[in-house]
């Protein structure tokens, strides 16, 4: 099977985008829990679950390609000191993946490589899930 090179860049990239999702929701949760709200924290700490399902689809489509997964370096977690900060990071993080994914699924449409493209496609309507599911924890959070 013939690798494009580009393809094998934008999985890359979204795993390590996935691997930072998990290491901010899980850091968020733990700091959640330390403000005694425990409804947030297992929240949170279901959101890192659900990212860290992402990078196992992610990794496995790397090594069909022969690929050994990898994620580049990640930068420190977003926190901040009320619920507000948290997902008001957790959205600018969330929407940059759906910018992220959606530039992947056209590229892997171009290349003709359905696979990719329909496991970017998943991940991406995830993405998109998760931005109007912060907006409405944003509302609720402000009522």
């Amino acid at each position: 099977m013939r690798i494009d090179q580009r393809t094998l860049g934008w999985l890359s990239r979204a795993l390590t985008h996935e691997m930072r999702a998990v290491q901010q929701y899980l850091a968020q949760s733990v700091l959640a829990r330390g403000w005694g709200d425990e409804a947030l924290a297992e929240k949170l700490r279901s959101e890192a679950v659900e990212e860290l399902g992402h990078a196992e689809r992610l990794m496995e489509r790397l090594i069909a390609f022969g690929i050994s997964p990898s994620a580049g370096n990640l930068p420190p977690s977003r926190l901040g000191r009320s619920v507000d900060d948290l997902l008001a990071a957790d959205r600018e993080l969330e929407i940059a993946a759906v910018r992220l994914y959606q530039e992947a699924v056209t590229h892997t449409q171009r290349m003709r490589d359905s696979a990719s493209t329909s496991l970017l496609e998943d991940i991406l309507a995830e993405e998109m899930a998760h931005v109007q599911e912060i907006d409405s924890l944003r509302n609720n959070n402000h009522g």
